[in-house]
């Protein structure tokens, strides 16, 4: 953990950045450093580390990484926003899941962005961030929409579809699941019309490409 002091203007946004890479915070401090309006206040190592620093300093905003240990940025974002509601909190990824932003956002954070984007992006962000205005880059937004378009399947339907991308036929497939032959046609039946295909081929190929199963 490292405070840091300086730029005592009041119009200066103060920054917690958490990150499990110190090669990472010391990027993104010589980056903020440029900005008159923005100052890194204190760094943290994981997430655990930043919901303390949050409580003790008040940062304008927290810049979390997604996955840290110890605690990870959702979880840590969760419990930053249940001490101190009007904290702005921020998501710095180089990789994640719809599932994992879902969470995030649902708990209340503001932006997420990918750790390989411009400076110029990473600056706008933070600053919309600081303004309370949500900023989602366009690759995790991406991921998002992947994910809402994708059909949904019961998990029966799923695990029938898994047999069958391993070359099982309904007779075989209803013994190992333990449900009759007709059931399992019933449940091909649903899943072709829910991922709008005509055949066993097509049913494993998309489901497989959507990450289904």
């Amino acid at each position: 953990m490292k405070t840091i002091h300086s730029k005592t203007t009041t119009n200066v946004t103060k920054i917690l950045f958490a990150d499990d890479h110190q090669i990472v915070r010391e990027g993104l401090a010589r980056l903020i450093d440029r900005e008159e309006d923005l100052k890194i206040i204190a760094e943290a190592e994981n997430g655990v580390e930043a919901v303390r620093l949050a409580r003790e300093l008040k940062p304008d905003v927290a810049i979390l990484d997604l996955r840290m240990p110890v605690k990870d940025g959702a979880a840590a974002a969760s419990e930053i926003l249940s001490d101190d509601p009007g904290v702005k909190i921020m998501l710095l990824t180089s990789f994640t899941t719809a599932a994992e932003i879902k969470v995030a956002l649902d708990a209340g954070v503001m932006g997420a962005v990918v750790k390989d984007c411009s400076s110029e992006t990473l600056i706008a962000a933070i600053r919309a961030v600081a303004r309370s205005e949500k900023y989602i880059s366009p690759e995790i937004t991406s991921i998002i929409e992947e994910k809402r378009l994708a059909p949904t399947l019961s998990a029966r339907q799923k695990d029938i579809l898994r047999l069958v991308s391993k070359g099982f036929n309904n007779e075989e497939i209803a013994e190992r699941i333990g449900i009759t032959r007709h059931g399992v046609k019933a449940h091909l039946a649903i899943a072709f019309e829910r991922l709008g295909v005509a055949s066993r081929a097509e049913a494993t190929s998309l489901a497989l490409s959507l990450g289904i199963i």
